[in-house]
């Protein structure tokens, strides 16, 4: 008796150590990121710019928002033709939060992502938090800038040259 009067004093210190990992979203599937999504291309993020600083409600934390410029490479679905470029907006979220709830985008990396088309209609989202596929060339940096207004821009694609 006294050990089951224990297990049930136990069990909500044991539920609320759960939660976070309740709190999770399960990844979307593949056939779901693509029916839910504006465009569906591999990419090459040629810059990403610091927009602006806030303080993160809960921590105090600034946490900076991001511009990413997009070049396409290849696209699987939406208006978007090869060799023109697209805008991904993001926030960062705390370093301690639980999951990866924002999708980075990282100068010189070729990736292929989901996106969809926010309210307004100038920049694009991430539809879901694995929407974005591993990197298929490496970033030239994962150091992103801190200061709104600052850039990281990617090294500069090879030239191809034609024999005379």
């Amino acid at each position: 008796m006294k050990n089951w009067l224990t297990m049930l004093a136990l069990a909500p210190i044991a539920f609320a150590m759960a939660l976070p990992a309740l709190a999770l979203s399960t990844a979307m599937t593949e056939q779901d990121l693509l029916e839910k999504s504006d465009v569906v291309a591999r990419v090459r993020v040629l810059s990403v710019t610091c927009t602006s600083l806030a303080k993160d409600e809960k921590t105090g934390e600034e946490l900076p928002s991001y511009l990413a410029r997009l070049k396409i490479l290849e696209s699987k679905k939406g208006s978007v033709e090869k060799g023109g470029e697209v805008l991904v907006t993001w926030r960062a979220v705390p370093k301690d939060a639980d999951g990866r709830w924002a999708v980075y985008y990282y100068p010189g990396e070729e990736v292929w992502t989901h996106l969809t088309l926010r309210s307004g209609g100038v920049s694009y989202a991430t539809t879901w938090w694995n929407g974005k596929g591993d990197a298929l060339k490496n970033p030239d940096t994962r150091d992103l800038p801190t200061i709104p207004g600052e850039s990281v821009v990617a090294e500069p694609e090879p030239q191809q040259q034609t024999p005379l």
